[in-house]
This record gives C-alpha cells, structure tokens and sequence, in this order.
C-alpha cells in the first residue's frame, strides 16, 4: 500500500472539518459546495471523467416536480428547492430549468387513494394553480393523447425539467472555482479505520487519503463500495428510450410537455422533444437488479412495452425511430426514501445517497441538507433521511411497483 495522504490538516481550532466526499454527482458536489461554503475543507473523489457517464445525474432530462400524491412532506420540501432552482438559473445567466409545466393523466376518475388524486388535492390544499382537465380539454389542449384513454388528470405550471448532466457539470464547474480540490481518476477501495473510528479511505491503486469526515456519495456504486447497506439498498436499472418525432414541433410546449400517464399503475413518463427532435420516454417502474459494473442493456421485451404503450396512449409515436437506448440505473432504498446520516457504528463516516429515481429534482436542497448532518445541526427534513432498521418495502407514491 502507498504512502498515506492527508487531504487537509485540520485546523488546531477544531471549528472545521477535512472532508473527503467520494462521488461527484448531484449528492456530492452540492454537498462540496456547501460544505465549502461553510469554512470546512472538501476534497472531492471520482473515478471521473466529471460529470461521470454512467452516473444517473448525467441524462439530458429530469423532472422537476413537487407532486408527491398525500405525502406533504416531499411537496414542502420541493417547494423550497424551486425557490433554489430559481436561484440557480439566476447565477448561471441561462435556464437550465425550464418550466414548462407538468401534466398528469388517469386512467380512471379521480378517487381517493389515487395519485393523481391526493396530488391535486393536496397541491389546492397548498394553495397552488392547479388546472383539472377531462378528456375533452385534454384533447384540445393536448391534443397527441389518446383523450379517451384518460378520463381524468391536472396540469401543474410549477413544473418543468432540467438539462440534468449540464447541471451536474455546472456545479462541478463552480466547485472547481470556488477553490474545491477535485480529484478525478480515484476510484473508492475500503474505508480506513483507526481506533474505531473512520479516518479517510483507500484507493484502489493503494493510495490513501485522511480526512475527519468521510462522505460517501456514490449513487447506484454505493451498496458496492460499502457492503453493510447492501441490505437496505440496492441498485436497479430502468429502460429509457429516445424517438425521433416526424414532427417535433408537434411535441413541444405548449401543446406537449413533460407528463405521466397514469404513472402509478404503469410507471410511463416522458418530455417535449428537445431543440435535437429527441423525444425521451422512460418507465418509474420496478426496473431489475443489476450491478453497477455490469453492461447496461434496455431488452426487446422493454421496447415492446414502450411501443405498445405508444401505440395506445400516443399513437403519433408509435412508429417513431429509436435514436437512443439508455439503462438508467437507480440506488433504492426499501423504502423509497434517501438515505442521509452519519453512520451509527463508523464515526466519521457520512452516507448521503439512495437517490431512489426521485432526488434530482431536490438538487439545491441536497448541499445544505448533507452539510447540516456532517455538523450535526438539526435540520427539519434530516428525519426522513436518517439511519433506519429495514422494515416492510415501500415507494414514493409515483413509483409502479
């Protein structure tokens, strides 16, 4: 094993931490930022390149969305990462955020216990502008729906999608000049322990780097690079599809926009076509295990669902060339909520990970959510996220399981 390298020497003071953050995705670089900000020394890890390809941030879309069915607890904190989304178009001088609103279709009427349903009440309850669409708006509104195929659904103008791997990247570009050491081509091997305590980890190529606090934020790798999670989360992969409109216009705001179709018994959602023509489709579904090393493959029997689920709910797609195949892989928790804490039996170690398909969207929240626990402040929102015993496997409402 190589020499050992210390990260930082932590001040005599002890106001401030030496922080190793291992992963450079939404969780680690907005934790870095933060963590930055607030007068602790962070250096950054990633078997690179940044934004790394295969993370699940590094995308051309993501939804931004704070429809969440009865569960308040992530509409309110969405709430606020909109004020942060806002902020963030802001300081880059361009909308990587767009709003564009968000539609939500139903298969059946609206009932209780529905997702659709208890997002649209509680989105009133919250005083937001919802709009209740039947089919008969749906169609001249929307009009490349099948209207018949959804009786009931909303449009939220609170919504949108971001450009995900540009916004990783340019996060990653405000680390870099905020001073934030980056170190690319490291990749994550064991923790190092001394007196039963977390005091930095080892590379695979030897090399070891202290720090007081280590914070593991490697999305789907995490279960791999630390073992004794595997049993509360785990890695699953989930087809995404790009078409090729005929007419992309005809597939762009305001007559087409980012939306779900019933998404908790199918699992279907998807975006306008972008300024390329490249329509993305994907499924929030059950997707399968698979290791995040493994090679990534969308199957025939994946492309025979998005095409028979074109066919009915978006016929002028149906026929429509595939021009990309993406695996995009989720780290899930079992119970479909993040998993950000110190670890209880490794001081020093910080896991702030288990994305679960839905944390993208909370981005400008991520960073000072995940610096308050590493500092042990209370955070109003840290509960959800904390250390748990595993119990009955659950899902955040959207989720087709």
């Amino acid at each position: 094993m190589k020499e050992a390298t210390r990260v930082h020497a932590r001040p005599a003071s002890g106001a401030t931490y030496t922080i190793a953050i291992v992963g450079g995705g939404i969780f680690g670089v907005s934790a870095a930022i933060e963590l930055h900000q607030r007068g602790h020394r962070v250096t950054l890890f990633d078997p690179g390149p940044l934004p790394h390809p295969l993370a699940a941030s590094t995308d051309i879309t993501k939804m931004i969305r704070m429809d969440y069915g009865a569960d308040e607890f992530y509409m309110e904190l969405m709430e606020e990462a909109f004020l942060g989304w806002d902020r963030w178009n802001a300081e880059w001088g361009e909308d990587l955020y767009h709003q564009t609103g968000f539609l939500l279709l139903a298969g059946k009427p609206f009932a209780p216990g529905g997702f659709e349903h208890d997002s649209f009440q509680l989105l009133q309850k919250r005083g937001h502008p919802v709009e209740r669409l039947d089919s008969v708006q749906l169609r001249d509104r929307f009009p490349a729906w099948s209207a018949d195929r959804y009786p009931d659904g909303y449009f939220n103008p609170r919504a949108g999608w971001a450009e995900s791997g540009r916004v990783v990247a340019r996060r990653i570009e405000q680390a870099r000049a905020r001073g934030i050491s980056i170190r690319e081509g490291v990749a994550f091997d064991k923790l190092v322990e001394d007196d039963s305590r977390i005091t930095g980890f080892a590379a695979r190529d030897g090399s070891v780097f202290r720090a007081d606090v280590v914070v593991v934020a490697a999305g789907t790798w995490t279960p791999t690079l630390l073992p004794h999670l595997s049993e509360v989360m785990w890695s699953v992969g989930q087809p995404v599809l790009h078409f090729r409109p005929a007419d992309p216009e005809a597939y762009r705001p305001p007559n087409f926009v980012p939306w779900a179709a019933d998404i908790g018994h199918t699992g279907w959602y998807g975006f306008a076509a972008l300024a390329d023509g490249t329509l993305k489709i994907a499924n929030h579904g059950p997707g399968r295990r698979i290791h995040p090393d493994d090679p990534r493959e969308v199957s025939p029997d994946d492309e025979a669902r998005f095409r028979a689920f074109l066919r009915e709910s978006l016929p002028g797609l149906a026929d429509a060339p595939i021009i990309g195949r993406r695996l995009c892989l989720y780290c899930d928790t079992w119970d479909g909520n993040f998993w950000i804490d110190r670890d209880p039996d490794r001081p020093g170690l910080v896991v702030a990970s288990g994305g679960s398909g839905h944390a993208f969207k909370f981005g400008p929240m991520l960073g000072p959510l995940i610096a308050d626990v590493v500092e042990g402040k209370p955070n109003r929102y840290a509960a959800r996220f904390a250390w748990r015993t595993r119990g009955d496997l659950g899902k955040e409402d959207a989720r087709h399981m």
